[in-house]
């Protein structure tokens, strides 16, 4: 999920209720496997250079505000689309998706994934749409298809633990945000997204 989900949330009237979580709960269980991964992983789907040391940087580094810098330029690299009709189709999927069109920029998302599997983004591009929508299954689904390509992608597992909390899931949900702070330690955003599902841990929401 992208980095600015927090403010996509707050302004995209998705509705409260929570989903009933039936079968599917397997795919949840599935997902929180996919956390178990070393954060300092050089698989990718990406073959960009910058890549590795960026992360050595981000995981070393204790000031929140390089920490940020770190994390625009890596985001800048995944979303490097891999061809031109990848190039495409994100422009169309985002443009969908700032129109608030959002089950037009799920099709796009979908035929992005077809065109481009490996692509870890088209997943993530996907899973957020697939949560804005209030589709949790699938969204999680498509999390853990981008988790597979690149592990360390702390913006899925941010997503991640964003829906376990919409399930009632906060023990998952720490647990989520616990590996985004393994992969860059000085996130305030996902230091306080861990505090706050650790207050509800402890009051038994």
């Amino acid at each position: 999920m992208p980095a600015s989900l927090g403010r996509i949330e707050r302004g995209s009237g998705c509705s409260d209720r929570l989903p009933r979580m039936g079968a599917h709960h397997l795919v949840l269980i599935m997902c929180l496997s996919c956390l178990t991964v070393n954060p300092g992983s050089s698989r990718a789907d990406q073959t960009a250079e910058e890549l590795p040391g960026l992360f050595d940087r981000l995981l070393e580094t204790t000031n929140p505000t390089e920490a940020r810098d770190l994390e625009s330029q890596i985001w800048n690299l995944w979303l490097v689309p891999p061809t031109q009709t990848a190039g495409k189709h994100m422009s169309q999927l985002t443009q969908a998706m700032s129109e608030g069109e959002l089950a037009e920029a799920l099709q796009v998302a979908s035929e992005l994934v077809t065109a481009a599997p490996d692509y870890a983004e088209a997943w993530n591009k996907r899973a957020t749409i697939h949560y804005l929508m209030g589709n949790y299954d699938a969204s999680v689904a498509d999390i853990r298809e981008t988790l597979l390509r690149e592990p360390r992608h702390f913006g899925a597992i941010s997503g991640l633990g964003l829906i376990f909390l919409r399930v009632n899931n906060v023990p998952a949900a720490v647990t989520a945000f616990e590996q985004v702070l393994l992969i860059t330690p000085a996130s305030v955003s996902a230091r306080v997204s861990l505090e706050q599902a650790k207050r509800k841990l402890e009051q038994g929401i």
